[in-house]
């Protein structure tokens, strides 16, 4: 009888066991390295060779290897404030496109031991990687396969050339964490290009470092995020789709790099790479172009907020060591994501969730503020919707939400939304896609004693391993006021913090003055002042001006030549970020050159607008020019000859050149006859406008 019983307690038992299995893994997943990798967050790239002291940013191959001379090299300097900026890790270039190596390669001429510094004695890789194992962070190398200097570059021997320049750097300094592979696929000396042997160069990585996680656009251990901007996709999935791919030109489409393939093949997660200045190299030009605080904090809450891991560039100077203004402001910034996710507030409070897998404890939502990432709330495998209470116990001030789903098992949630209690309705806060490792929600602050995450949509169960809860330090930002093409205002901040009031009539924001959540239509033009507000309402921004004439939506550029067309476009496409430039081909024509626009319709123009390249160039800025109209394209009256732009050059803003009197046309022409630049036969434009108010 006893026997009985007992095996029907074991039965019952398995049965329960049975119905509260983990979930299986979902498609691809990721190996520990990579999750360990996913961990880590973030961490220093260091752009260091001779580009530093020519002040270029892709060498040729060709300079003097005594021009690289820092005066007071000191990796324990990098190594000491990567450590202090909170990063994990440092990877270096140790040979860019110029073929120079860090290191006295055997095989190379191009390398430390060709230069004046230490007497070419000296050797970069072994001073920072013994500095990175004192300072506890980890070693990574990019190694770019391009070699401007090699003579076998472009020849069949210089594939194994590169085997053994990797075989001699991964053997000889300790673990490698990762190693960085640049797609740059340029001509060498010789005037060839070279077709790389990706698998030969990844069988030498991992013959030494099995552990080391490879950085290329196609992974396979993470993946370029498709801009040098800080900024993940929205959406981003940590899978993508490798096959039939390759790099550089051969790979996917950056806009498919950014946001990943949902579902896709292999788990190559986004590693986001951009540079605290405007190069990668270091420039003394720069030392005051270093981004701002809430710059940096808007790359991080669109890197590792968006399931991407940081890549923070920050060059060193001519002297060997991290400039003070660098420094500086990676303090600033370390301070301010320490500040911002010092306190958990949803930490050890009261979750309950709407199903829980098995109503097995084990998967229960309490699971999601425990502190632990290898605990998780997850339901049944046929449930792939389902919600959470958070109970903070009374009502708190809050402006960040921070979840994570448990990426060993998979990335699966497709849509979700966070929702606050206003003390009758749960009111949303942010609705969003993909979670992935972690997601921030960023917003501003708002008192409440209840969230709500709903997961809307996911591939399989959803199974989350975190969800926290911050009152992050409100940051301040001047807002930015934009419009498209079709007519439509966005205004923005660098930080989401802040509450953004607007006026349209002229009027100072006030608290009182609407406040911007979307985007509004605004086509016909007019003034629009903007600001920002924190701390409900005791600190405020600058006031922002942003004056605006006919949208250009029914306009387009007359131009037989489609290619030209698709360029000139970009001068009327209300993004002064995009530039129009006429043709510099060997055996052009030169100046002068003319864009001319169809306005769509027949207009009473007053005058015009013309808005010089904002990059940062001057190439092709106009500094003469002419005006003509016309009402059928053909016949055109000129308005405005042989005029200039008076200190555009050291100038480059917005130039509004009213007429004598109105011209009723349809089209106008505006005809580059010079360029601030002698000698220059090409002319530019970010934006080309008209003035009918």
């Amino acid at each position: 009888m006893k026997k009985v019983i007992f095996l029907l307690f074991l039965m019952a038992f398995r049965v329960v066991a049975q119905k509260t299995a983990p979930p299986a893994p979902y498609g691809a997943v990721p190996s520990p390295q990579q999750v360990e990798w996913q961990k880590m967050e973030y961490y220093m790239f260091i752009h260091f060779g001779p580009n530093t002291f020519t002040n270029k940013e892709w060498g040729h191959g060709d300079e003097d290897p005594k021009v690289f001379n820092p005066t007071n090299l000191d990796a324990r300097q990098w190594a000491r404030t990567a450590k202090a900026a909170g990063m994990k890790a440092i990877i270096i270039t140790a040979k860019h496109h110029d073929g120079f190596c860090l290191w006295p390669s055997k095989f190379s001429t191009h390398t430390v031991r060709e230069s004046a510094w230490k007497n070419g004695k000296g050797d970069v890789l072994r001073e920072l990687s013994d500095a990175c194992r004192e300072y506890g962070l980890k070693f990574g190398v990019y190694l770019s396969p391009w070699d401007r200097n090699h003579p076998a570059y472009g020849t069949p021997a210089y594939n194994q050339v590169f085997a053994n320049t990797l075989d001699e750097v991964l053997s000889s300094y300790g673990d490698v964490f990762e190693q960085w592979f640049d797609g740059a696929n340029g001509e060498g000396a010789n005037g060839k290009k070279q077709v790389y042997d990706w698998n030969l160069f990844r069988g030498v990585v991992f013959k030494h470092q099995p552990k080391a996680i490879i950085f290329s656009d196609i992974g396979p251990g993470c993946r370029w995020m498709g801009n040098e901007s800080g900024i993940a996709g929205e959406t981003n999935w940590s899978t993508l789709n490798t096959d039939g791919f390759g790099m550089g030109s051969e790979a996917p489409p950056t806009h498919v790099l950014n946001t990943g393939n949902e579902n896709g093949k292999y788990w190559i997660p986004a590693e986001v790479d951009v540079s605290i200045r405007p190069g990668w190299f270091y420039s003394p030009e720069t030392d005051d172009r270093v981004k701002t605080l809430t710059h940096l904090m808007k790359i991080y809450y669109s890197s590792v907020g968006r399931n991407g891991n940081l890549l923070l560039n920050v060059p060193v100077s001519t002297k060997g060591l991290i400039h003070p203004n660098d420094s500086a402001r990676l303090m600033e910034f370390r301070k301010t994501v320490a500040e911002s996710f010092r306190t958990n507030l949803a930490l050890g409070k009261t979750a309950t969730a709407s199903v829980t897998r098995g109503n097995d404890r084990r998967f229960s939502a309490v699971n999601l503020l425990d502190g632990n990432f290898d605990t998780y709330w997850t339901t049944d495998d046929a449930v792939r919707t389902g919600s959470f209470v958070v109970d903070l116990g009374k009502p708190t001030e809050i402006n960040r939400i921070v979840l994570q789903e448990y990426i060993p098992l998979g990335q699966r949630v497709k849509s979700f939304k966070a929702e606050a209690w206003n003390g009758k309705t749960f009111v949303t806060i942010d609705q969003q896609t993909t979670i992935g490792y972690k997601r921030i929600l960023v917003f501003p602050t708002l008192k409440t004693d209840k969230v709500r995450v709903t997961i809307l949509d996911a591939n399989a169960c959803p199974v989350l391993a975190e969800c926290g809860i911050y009152k992050a330090p409100e940051l301040l930002s001047n807002p930015e006021i934009a419009r498209s093409k079709q007519g439509m205002v966005t205004i923005t901040s660098d930080v989401a913090d802040p509450v953004i009031r607007y006026t349209t009539n002229g009027s100072e924001p006030t608290l009182a003055s609407a406040r911007y959540t979307t985007p509004f239509p605004f086509a016909q033009g007019g003034t629009i002042k903007a600001r920002a507000f924190i701390n409900n309402g005791a600190d405020a921004s600058e006031t922002i001006l942003a004056s605006f004439d006919l949208a250009p939506e029914k306009w387009s550029v007359v131009n037989s030549d489609e290619n030209a067309k698709r360029s000139a476009s970009r001068a009327i496409d209300s993004n002064p970020g995009t530039v129009w430039q006429s043709s510099r081909k060997e055996g052009s024509t030169g100046l002068p050159q003319e864009l001319v626009i169809d306005l769509g319709k027949t207009l009473n123009l007053k005058g015009f607008t013309y808005t010089p390249r904002q990059d940062g160039r001057t190439e092709g800025t106009i500094y003469q020019y002419s005006v003509y109209v016309s009402e059928n394209g053909t016949d055109w009256k000129p308005v405005l000859e042989k005029q200039s732009f008076a200190n555009i050059k050291n100038n480059p803003v917005k130039q509004t050149v009213p007429f004598a009197s109105p011209q009723q046309a349809r089209f106008i022409k505006l005809v580059a006859l010079s360029s601030v630049n002698e000698n220059e036969q090409f002319a530019s434009a970010a934006e080309v406008g008209v003035i009918v108010n």
